[in-house]
C-alpha cells in the first residue's frame, strides 16, 4: 500500500532525515517522536502535501484513498456540518451514518464555532471518513482535548479500525498512550531519520 524510502538530506530536505518503511492493508502503526521532529512533515508528504520529497521516494497504490484528519478540524467555518460533508461528495445516506458514527447525530445544521473542540473533531474525522479511505493519516488527533475528551475519541477511532479491518491507519502522536490504545506497531522519528 505504502513505501517509504526518504533520502531528506540528499533530496534537500530541510526537515526530514533518512526514512524508510512500509505499511500495508489494515496496518495499525503510531508514529512517535518529540515534537518538532518531522512527524507532521512526514505525514503531509505521504498525502502529497510537501513538493521538497522527490518523486519516488514514497510510492502509493495506485488505487489508493487517503483520508486525513489534520490537527485543526479545517472545517469551512461558513459551512454546516453537513455542507462539509457534502462538500467531499458524501451522499445524504452516508452523512447520517457517518455522523452517527463519530456521536454526532444532531450536530448536522451546526457550523464549526458552534461545536466544541472534541465535536469540531469528530466532525472532520466524519470527512476524513467519507472518502471510505484505505489509509486513514490522523496527525495529533487528541492534542489540546481533556483527558475524558481524548478517550472518547480514541475509543471511536479504535472501534472505527475495528469495523473496518482492511482500512490501515498512521497515526502522529507524541504520547506513548495513543500508540498503546490505537497502534499494533510502532515508528519513531530522532531527528536523522525513522525506526520501524
Amino acid at each position: 500500500m505504502l513505501e517509504l524510502d526518504i533520502d531528506g538530506p540528499a533530496a534537500g530536505h530541510p526537515v526530514l532525515g533518512v526514512i524508510g518503511g512500509r505499511l500495508q492493508d489494515g496496518d495499525r502503526i503510531c508514529l512517535l517522536g518529540p515534537s518538532g521532529i518531522g512527524k507532521t512533515t512526514l505525514i503531509n508528504a505521504i498525502a502529497g502535501l510537501d513538493p521538497r520529497v522527490p518523486v519516488g521516494m514514497i510510492r502509493l497504490r495506485q488505487d489508493i484513498r487517503i483520508g486525513y484528519l489534520f490537527q485543526e478540524h479545517r472545517l469551512l467555518p461558513w459551512r454546516s456540518v453537513w455542507e462539509n460533508l457534502a462538500m467531499v461528495g458524501a451522499s445524504a445516506e452516508d452523512i447520517e451514518r457517518l455522523l452517527c458514527q463519530v456521536g454526532l447525530p444532531d450536530a448536522a445544521d451546526k457550523l464549526p464555532d458552534q461545536l466544541s473542540l472534541g465535536m469540531a473533531r469528530r466532525a472532520a474525522l466524519a470527512r476524513a471518513l467519507a472518502f471510505r479511505p484505505d489509509l486513514l493519516l490522523l496527525d495529533e488527533p487528541f492534542a489540546s482535548l481533556d483527558g475524558e475528551r481524548a478517550d472518547e475519541l480514541r475509543r471511536l477511532i479504535r472501534n472505527l479500525l475495528e469495523a473496518n479491518p482492511g482500512m490501515a491507519m498512521l497515526c502522529v502522536t507524541h504520547e506513548p498512550r495513543d500508540a498503546e490504545a490505537l497502534g499494533a506497531r510502532v515508528w519513531i522519528m530522532d531527528g536523522r531519520g525513522l525506526s520501524a
